[in-house]
């Protein structure tokens, strides 16, 4: 991305507010990108506009890797629509069998019978297990993350972990190539980088937020 900068129309005063001014970044394969910053600095709008939800004000997005809807604790998910709805959306979205999909989903998100309830009913961690094992079941090239990897039990934990950061390398490798994963995830801390899974080699990113008058 070069340029990219994100007004927004304030209620109050009828003024724009720019929320990000003037980011240049290039994320290559196979890297991890971590987006740091203070509540309303701007990152879940970066990541927004890097998954194609928003167009910016001004500057240029390129993709050359399929990229992921940003999967977290919110978003990403109908909430009228009951998992098992979600799951043939994304299915027919994607390309994907809707079989194969709901069995990866049931298994990965261990949400049994709840899969054929709204999801406007499920607590807020049953909704990130959803999102993630969506997210997965269509294997994107670039996961981008929009919450702490924290969501669900300790199992779950360590699932996702492998999920991202293992068992996708180990695929690359055995097809012969370099690791094409790319993850970019901002934390609202400042510290620790990737929260419960943090990577020591993740590429720390500092965004501010610019008011403009």
């Amino acid at each position: 991305m070069t340029g990219i900068c994100k007004d927004y129309h304030s209620e109050t005063g009828g003024r724009w507010r720019r929320v990000l001014s003037d980011i240049s970044l290039n994320v290559e394969r196979g890297e991890k990108v971590a987006l740091l910053g203070r509540n309303g600095a701007g990152k879940s709008t970066l990541i927004r506009l890097v998954a194609g939800i928003e167009l910016p004000t001004a500057g240029t997005i390129e993709r050359t890797m399929s990229v992921s809807w940003p999967v977290g604790l919110e978003g990403g998910v109908g909430g009228s629509m009951t998992g098992n709805d979600n799951i043939r959306f994304i299915a027919r979205v994607y390309n994907k069998p809707y079989q194969a999909m709901r069995d990866y989903v049931d298994d990965f998100a261990q949400l049994g019978r709840f899969l054929s309830e709204p999801v406007k009913t499920y607590s807020t961690g049953m909704r990130a297990r959803l999102n993630f094992a969506l997210s997965f079941a269509v294997d994107f090239d670039c996961y981008l993350i929009d919450e702490v990897l924290a969501a669900g039990d300790p199992r779950f934990q360590r699932r996702s972990h492998e999920e991202l950061f293992e068992k996708r390398a180990d695929l690359a490798a055995r097809r012969g190539d370099r690791v094409h994963r790319g993850i970019a995830r901002p934390d609202h801390r400042v510290a620790p980088v990737l929260g419960a899974v943090s990577q020591p080699s993740a590429r720390r990113l500092s965004v501010q937020v610019r008011r403009s008058d």
